[in-house]
């Protein structure tokens, strides 16, 4: 599949998205307009995943995260197992303005990242800035009462970060994304998905699919499970970068991606297309505006096909 055809589907799809919203739309009476805030204030924002899958709501918002990402001890190559080992450390602020009911400024990518490997020599601890990434993300479907609604999202991620911890190469991407939730009762279903299309072949072609499920035990304990799916679609060009880190030979041996947070462009990812992972984790509601989120994440695909061993992933949602 070439980036033509992907870019025309992908266009396609969110063009009929929007049509069959806007061709469904009832013009709201103003009382329901007024319950849109009270029908959706028990929403709950996704844990893991958080740089695409995101609340499908317009919300004006602070996110502030801490991720705690293990590595695993060895890595699949194109020359057979490589160690690997250690650990990456994430803190990362993102942040959203409802411009209006429907529509919102969304920051979906920043922060500063420690790569603390465990094997000095083949790998080297650096840290540095994560790329940077916002757009915009819009309601197609706002149904306060059905409690349903249906987003698109396109954000663009700009080539900012520091090469030493894989990022800052290429062009950037865009990122084009729709995002479902659903109220009911105590429960919330939530799912996004989407595909990553970089400006120029350096970098792989991806998609996602994200879910979760939460129920409100008590407002201080919401249990949450998720699920996550990665897929390359077309892999990058394999030319060697990040030269603090295997001599520049990732994009070159690796036969994975990085997936959520990283892109290698390595050109042997499709040998390991997928990546999936699941959650176990909760939120807890300490204000009406302010809740606390914890997610415990490991991987359902083999360890040493990608870069997870697990992930400990907290992070705080204020609301304003």
């Amino acid at each position: 599949m070439n980036r033509t055809s992907i870019v025309a589907k992908t266009a396609g799809l969110f063009s009929a998205c929007a049509v069959s919203a806007l061709a469904g739309t009832v013009a709201l009476e103003p009382a329901t307009i007024a319950t849109t805030t009270t029908a959706f204030e028990n929403t709950r924002r996704p844990i893991t995943n958080p740089t695409l899958f995101d609340n499908a709501l317009p919300q004006s918002n602070v996110h502030p995260i801490f991720m705690y990402h293990r590595l695993p001890d060895f890595a699949d190559t194109t020359l057979g197992p490589l160690a690997m080992g250690g650990h990456v450390e994430i803190y990362a602020l993102q942040l959203e303005w409802a411009l209006t009911d429907r529509l919102s400024l969304v920051a979906t990518k920043d922060g500063y990242v420690r790569f603390r490997p465990d094997t000095p020599g083949l790998w080297s601890a650096q840290e540095g800035f994560a790329n940077l990434a916002g757009g915009l993300k819009y309601a197609f479907i706002l149904d306060p009462v059905n409690e349903f609604v249906l987003s698109g999202s396109a954000t663009f991620e700009f080539p900012t970060g520091n090469q030493d911890v894989f990022q800052g190469e290429g062009d950037g991407a865009v990122n084009l994304i729709v995002s479902g939730l659903k109220m009911w009762d105590r429960w919330q279903f939530a799912g996004g998905a989407g595909i990553r299309l970089p400006f120029d072949g350096q970098m792989s072609t991806n998609t996602f699919v994200s879910t979760h499920v939460s129920y409100e035990v008590v407002p201080w304990f919401i249990p949450l499970v998720e699920l996550n799916w990665h897929h390359v679609l077309e892999a990058g060009n394999g030319r060697a970068s990040f030269f603090s880190q295997a001599g520049g030979a990732v994009p070159v041996v690796a036969t994975f991606e990085g997936n959520d947070l990283l892109n290698f462009g390595a050109a042997n990812a499709s040998q390991n297309r997928d990546l999936v992972t699941a959650a176990v984790g909760f939120r807890s509601r300490i204000t009406e505006s302010v809740d606390l989120g914890f997610a415990y994440e490991f991987p359902l695909t083999d360890e040493e096909t990608g870069i997870i061993e697990d992930r400990f992933t907290a992070d705080l949602v204020w609301r304003f």
